[in-house]
C-alpha cells in the first residue's frame, strides 16, 4: 500500500471487532488503534485528558463523547499513523462519528473503508460467554474457537485467564440491547457512505478476513 489509508471497524458485540482489525491492519500495513487501550494509557499517564476520562470513570459514568473525540484525535496526530489506521472502538457514536469527520476533512481527507460484521443475537451470545481475558498482559482467548495451549492459562504470561464480568450472560444479553439502542444508530450513519461494506461476521474468522480483504482490494482506494 502506498497511499495514506483509513478505515474503522464497527458491528455489535463479539462480531469479532479486534480480531479482525489485528489481521487487516497487518494485512493492509495500517496502525490497528484500539480505543480502549489509548483510553486506558492516556488515564495510566496521567495525561489532562486522561484525568478527567478517570473523574467520569471512577463515578462509573460514561467518559463524554467530546472528551473520547479529543483523545482519540491527539492519538492520530502521533507519527506511526502516517500510513493510515484502522479504528476499533471508535468512533461508537454519530457524535464521535462527526468529530472524525471532521478532522479528516481538515486534512482534505474522510474515511476510505467503513468496514462492518454482522452477526446473529445467538451467535454474540455464544462468542462472548466463552472468552477469556489476561488480567495482566490483556491477550483475548475463546475456550470453544481459540483456547490458551495450557488450559486456564494465559500462553503469553502464565497468569491464570478470567471472564470478565461483562461476558457473563445475562450481562451479554443486556450489552446487546445497549448496543442496539445507542451505538447502531452509527450504522445508518455511514451506511450511504462510499467505502461503506458490510461483511457476515457469523462466518469463520478467516473466512471474515478473506472477504474484507477481498473488497478492500477490489475498491482500490487503498492502493
Amino acid at each position: 500500500m502506498s497511499r495514506f489509508c483509513s478505515l474503522i471497524i464497527m458491528g455489535p458485540p463479539g462480531a469479532g471487532k479486534g480480531t479482525q482489525a489485528r489481521v487487516i491492519s497487518e494485512r493492509l500495513g495500517v496502525l490497528h488503534i484500539d480505543c480502549g487501550q489509548v483510553v486506558r494509557k492516556e488515564v495510566a499517564s496521567q495525561t489532562e485528558f486522561g484525568l478527567k476520562a478517570k473523574e467520569y470513570m471512577l463515578a462509573g459514568r460514561l467518559v463524554p463523547d467530546e472528551l473520547i473525540i479529543g483523545i482519540m484525535l491527539k492519538r492520530l496526530k502521533v507519527a506511526d499513523c502516517a500510513n493510515g489506521f484502522l479504528l476499533d472502538g471508535f468512533p461508537r457514536t454519530v457524535e464521535q462519528a462527526k468529530g472524525l469527520d471532521n478532522y479528516l476533512s481538515a486534512k482534505d481527507a474522510k474515511l476510505d473503508y467503513i468496514i462492518f460484521l454482522g452477526i446473529t443475537e445467538r451467535t454474540a451470545i455464544q462468542r462472548l460467554t466463552s472468552r477469556r481475558f489476561c488480567p495482566s498482559c490483556g491477550r483475548v482467548f475463546n475456550i470453544l474457537t481459540a483456547p490458551p495451549k495450557v488450559e486456564g492459562v494465559c500462553d503469553n504470561c502464565g497468569r491464570e485467564i478470567e471472564q470478565r464480568p461483562d461476558d457473563k450472560p445475562e450481562t451479554v444479553i443486556a450489552r446487546l440491547k445497549v448496543y442496539e439502542l445507542e451505538t447502531a444508530p452509527l450504522r445508518n450513519y455511514y451506511k450511504d457512505s462510499e467505502g461503506y461494506l458490510e461483511f457476515d461476521g457469523d462466518k469463520p474468522g478467516e473466512a471474515v478476513t478473506e472477504d474484507v480483504i477481498d473488497a478492500i482490494n477490489a475498491g482500490g482506494r487503498c492502493k
